[in-house]
């Protein structure tokens, strides 16, 4: 992601460009990552289980140097820093603003803690509250977006947040719960069906229009489907790759493609990640910890040579991008989301 977005042409139509509004949804938005971490200790506010994740602590650090750097410090006058240092610490990528501090040694930057980051958020949440209510009209719409892509990517934070605590939280049989999802269904898989979707010229990417969307996302473009195909009406489920375990797909390098042999050599799986078995069963852990895997469940936490290889026993293929977004266009936005703090894949209805 670039810090970089497109919005809508007309910001007229855009609620964002109502100060009141916009306040609000900052406010809502920094509240929940708060939220997300309220219960953690400060030493679990700082794990990092392996270098591709960063500890909590971080991210809340990071999500606030964003709007430090690149709103309060160019829109806000008089503006000074909360501590220079962290123009380093809590920089991710951004080689046009500075350097950052390796990502794999985010967990030894026990200073500053998790309090003094609570301070940092705190204090930046005010300045840009006061930005945002002193802002004039013509100054706002030149604030909304750097304010609505920053508001974006903490939303994006707050999801990483949770995937790295579990993968830190699951070594440990102490780790407290987060959130619910640790019920099962109680009822079996959907029946399996096909969805066909004809070839042709199609439409993918996103345009212009009144909904945010990052810079990778565009511009909408025209692709060619060169030939029909069909989706199956559901995600594969946890039945499906009980079934799959049990044929003993993880022991057939025939299905498997060549790095996807090399890794199952090197790694050797038996199940998807966060799965065990335990008495002749399999167990499943979630941010409510562990519980036996519920077969309706849609399968999570498979990796593309896993997914590659199920393909190939299910007598089927893997939907290219183009593909699965056309599908895709014709549903609705609908689900659980993190509101309902069931973060764990729901059956379908």
């Amino acid at each position: 992601m670039s810090n970089q977005t497109h919005q809508a042409s007309d910001s007229s139509k855009d609620p964002a460009g109502d100060p009141a509004f916009l306040t609000d949804w900052y406010r809502i938005v920094r509240a929940d990552t708060e939220n997300q971490v309220e219960s953690l200790s400060p030493e679990e506010q700082n794990l990092q289980s392996m270098p591709d994740v960063s500890p909590a602590k971080w991210h809340r650090a990071h999500t606030s140097w964003f709007f430090e750097t690149f709103v309060l410090d160019v829109f806000s006058k008089n503006y000074k820093c909360f501590n220079p240092h962290f123009r380093q610490l809590f920089n991710s990528y951004y080689n046009g603003v500075g350097e950052q501090f390796p990502r794999s040694l985010r967990s030894l930057i026990a200073c500053p803690d998790a309090a003094t980051i609570t301070g940092y958020r705190q204090s930046v949440d005010q300045s840009m509250v006061d930005l945002i209510q002193s802002c004039d009209a013509s100054r706002l719409q030149q604030i909304r977006p750097l304010v609505v892509l920053g508001l974006h990517h903490e939303q994006q934070h707050q999801e990483l947040m949770l995937t790295d605590l579990k993968h830190a939280f699951h070594f440990n049989p102490m780790a407290r719960p987060l959130g619910t999802g640790h019920l099962t269904s109680k009822h079996g898989d959907h029946a399996l069906d096909w969805v066909h979707y004809p070839a042709g010229i199609k439409e993918i990417g996103a345009g212009k229009g009144e909904f945010f969307c990052f810079d990778n996302e565009t511009p909408r473009h025209k692709v060619v489907l060169n030939r029909d195909f069909k989706l199956a009406n559901r995600p594969v489920s946890n039945g499906d790759w009980l079934e799959f375990i049990d044929d003993g797909a993880y022991r057939n390098p025939l299905l498997w493609l060549a790095d996807g042999w090399a890794w199952v050599q090197r790694q050797n799986p038996e199940a998807p990640l966060y799965w065990r078995s335990v008495d002749g069963g399999w167990q499943q852990f979630t941010l409510a910890g562990w519980r036996a895997v519920d077969p309706a469940e849609p399968a999570c936490h498979i990796n593309f040579y896993e997914a590659a290889a199920f393909a190939e026993w299910a007598d089927a293929r893997l939907p290219t991008e183009a593909e699965w977004e056309t599908a895709a266009a014709g549903q609705p936005v609908a689900g659980h989301f993190a509101s309902s703090r069931r973060f764990h894949p729901r059956p379908p209805a």
